[in-house]
């Protein structure tokens, strides 16, 4: 059980003790829910006190969510019994005053104001510690579900109409293979250029950074030329005995 000097969802409207259900009503959060346990029997008020200060009771950001679960001696669900017999009451939130401990008491509709800040506050420190563990960044998974889709993109656009995968009945002719060679051939050619140009973006930092490294650079030597003319005499000899 809970400790029973602090005690959530326990009120009053004027004199009259209530148990709020819900805090505030969806579309109206002026307006909260709520019963009146001295209207009930004997049974019912000590089977749904003990609800009230039990640790899922107690725990439960709207004490409906825990009466949902919570059943009367005759086995029926107490939420949906307190529905059916027209127990539950619609009033203002600023008419029921909170009375979590004797002593301490504040006004329902300052209280959601309280506690709605306060969830608020802990989105946007959630919010923040996500950003802070991205540095600001996208997620990697993200990001690369982006680039793969936009280069897909890419290409689809550039071959419009172009499909390389057999078709139901029979193969791919000659034709269908010819352009799926030229696509790759294109491919590569564009490949290739974006190396040179990276290439030269490069040397070109390498330089800007140390001249001289750039004037060392060593070039590997070219294949020697054949040569030309008669071929050497025992090779001739060679040939000539076979």
């Amino acid at each position: 059980m809970a400790v029973t000097n602090f005690i959530k969802h326990v009120g009053k409207s004027g004199d009259r003790k209530v148990l709020v259900l819900y805090r505030q009503v969806p579309g109206e959060d002026h307006m909260c829910l709520v019963v009146f346990p001295e209207v009930l029997n004997a049974s019912w008020q000590d089977t749904i006190q003990r609800a009230v200060e039990s640790d899922v009771g107690q725990q439960a950001e709207e004490l409906a969510d825990a009466l949902h679960r919570s059943f009367l001696p005759d086995g029926r669900p107490i939420l949906q019994t307190l529905h059916q017999e027209r127990m539950i009451k619609k009033l203002r939130c600023a008419d029921i005053i909170m009375t979590p401990r004797q002593g301490a008491s504040i006004r329902l509709d300052e209280l959601n104001k309280m506690l709605n800040e306060m969830k608020l506050v802990s989105a946007a420190i959630k919010k923040m510690a996500e950003n802070d563990a991205s540095r600001g960044m996208v997620a990697p998974e993200v990001k690369r579900q982006a680039e793969a889709e936009y280069k897909a993109q890419q290409v689809a656009a550039a071959n419009p109409g172009m499909n390389f995968q057999a078709p139901a009945q029979g193969a791919l002719s000659d034709r269908d293979i010819a352009a799926n060679k030229l696509f790759q051939a294109n491919r590569m050619e564009a490949e290739a250029k974006q190396l040179i140009s990276e290439a030269a973006r490069m040397k070109k930092e390498a330089a800007s950074m140390d001249p001289n490294v750039v004037a060392k650079e060593v070039i590997p030597p070219a294949a020697p030329a054949p040569k030309r003319g008669r071929p050497a005499k025992t090779t001739a000899v060679a040939d000539a005995t076979q």
